[in-house]
């Protein structure tokens, strides 16, 4: 199979060139494997149904049987023996030199915070994310998220897209294999990725007896409150509706905690700035799954669903534009936030990098109106920093779905669609 290459292959060398193992996590099917056999010299398949039992006993009474093969040796879903983190960290203890192992995972072990010792040092920790629309082909890349915060962007034609494409990709997701096949075909790669987590993986993930159809029911609220800060409570209320019965907010609670084992959800994290004068910061994190097309997956949707309502089309473009800037901030050394104060005002996303700079943006799906909204509200936030305590924005961006050009405002706001957009 083709292999398009990843944001995360030149993060991966890095890392192996100065940590003795590095572990990749992230959902199924995102490419975990793929990417890190592109550099591993031996590999090991846990998974493998011919093989995973003898390599869980071999596990338990000779690990160091199972890690014997060149290195960068790839131990891939590592979690189905979790006793080769400690054998893994040992090795590595005791070894001169850097990038011996690579291991993959696509769930968090459940006995992992009980029994295993820390890795720090030694275990590097990596996530990866399905692909973003500048690696599966569907961005031109002509405005690089690197030059925009250097100053150095230039304005440009974006290649043209309709909504129909948009709604397309939204709805596909960033399914290394779905980005392969025809657009009818890949729509059902979403589908079926629900279904094995929905049916199969939140059984397996820590080994609790879940409800088939309340995982569903859960996931398709957790769809609804894409990109909103929602408590568990209102999760719960919205479930309870016609003959489904009420589900607590404990076992809502514990099913979300299963999805993030599996990495199906990944919410954000609240930014607290210095500010001018005492406002109250939301601090509670903004709920997103990691790809969008679980959300419309979850909520039984396709593009012409999203077409016909907008105003969920915007959410789930959302999803779609915070998965890419997560990766393209990982390019960079740095880490997606939002801001929402007690007045109202609110940023969708605050990339902010280990130097200390930092971008707003706000996320539209279209239009001149939504754009210039956004553009008023990035203003105001900056307005409202101390810059005597910390820098100003690098830049302003409104990053949206519909727009012929990647341009800089008289107001000094950026509007940059998607499809043009790389690290």
């Amino acid at each position: 199979m083709e292999y398009k290459p990843r944001i995360f292959d030149k993060l991966l060398a890095r890392e192996l060139a100065g940590m003795g193992a590095v572990l990749i996590e992230g959902p199924k099917w995102c490419g975990k494997t793929t990417t890190a056999e592109q550099i591993a010299k031996s590999t090991v398949y846990m998974n493998d149904s011919r093989r995973s039992s003898f390599y869980i006993q071999l596990a338990q009474m000779s690990p160091k049987t199972i890690l014997e093969g060149d290195a960068p040796r790839l131990i891939d879903e590592w979690q189905i023996a979790p006793s080769l983190w400690d054998a893994i960290r040992f090795d590595v203890d005791h070894r001169d030199g850097d990038g011996f192992y690579i291991l993959t995972g696509s769930s968090v072990p459940a006995e992992w915070n009980k029994n295993s010792h820390t890795g720090t040092g030694r275990i590097a920790e990596m996530q990866m994310y399905p692909m973003s629309l500048w690696e599966s082909g569907d961005s031109t890349g002509k405005i690089s998220l690197k030059e925009v915060f250097e100053g150095k962007a230039k304005p440009c034609e974006a290649e043209e897209i309709d909504i129909q494409n948009l709604a397309y990709l939204t709805c596909r997701g960033g399914w290394p294999k779905a980005t392969l096949q025809d657009r009818d075909i890949a729509l059902d790669r979403a589908f079926d990725y629900y279904k094995a987590v929905t049916e199969r993986d939140i059984q397996h993930v820590d080994g609790v007896d879940r409800d088939v159809e309340k995982a569903k029911r859960i996931m398709r609220s957790y769809a609804r409150f894409q990109g909103a800060q929602v408590s568990i409570t209102k999760i719960a209320q919205d479930l309870q509706s016609g003959d489904a019965g009420e589900v607590s907010t404990k076992t809502i609670d514990d099913y979300i905690k299963a999805l993030k084992k599996l990495f199906v959800i990944e919410d954000m994290p609240a930014w607290s700035p210095n500010l001018r004068s005492k406002t109250a910061i939301r601090t509670s994190d903004t709920r997103y799954f990691i790809d969008p097309s679980i959300a419309v997956a979850a909520l039984g949707a396709g593009p012409e669903d999203l077409i016909n309502d907008l105003e969920s089309f915007g959410l789930l473009f959302e999803t779609m534009c915070v998965r890419d800037l997560r990766i393209y901030a990982s390019a960079l050394n740095g880490t997606v936030y939002h801001y929402r104060d007690k007045s109202g005002l609110e940023c969708d996303t605050i990339v902010h990098l280990r130097n200390g700079e930092y971008g707003l943006i706000e996320i539209k799906l279209g239009g001149q109106k939504l754009i210039d909204e956004g553009a008023e509200s990035l203003k105001e936030l900056a307005s409202k920093i101390d810059d005597t305590r910390m820098n100003k924005p690098s830049f302003l961006m409104v990053l949206c779905g519909l727009a012929p050009y990647a341009f800089m405002r008289p107001d000094g706001v950026w509007v940059v669609p998607v499809n043009c957009l790389r690290p």
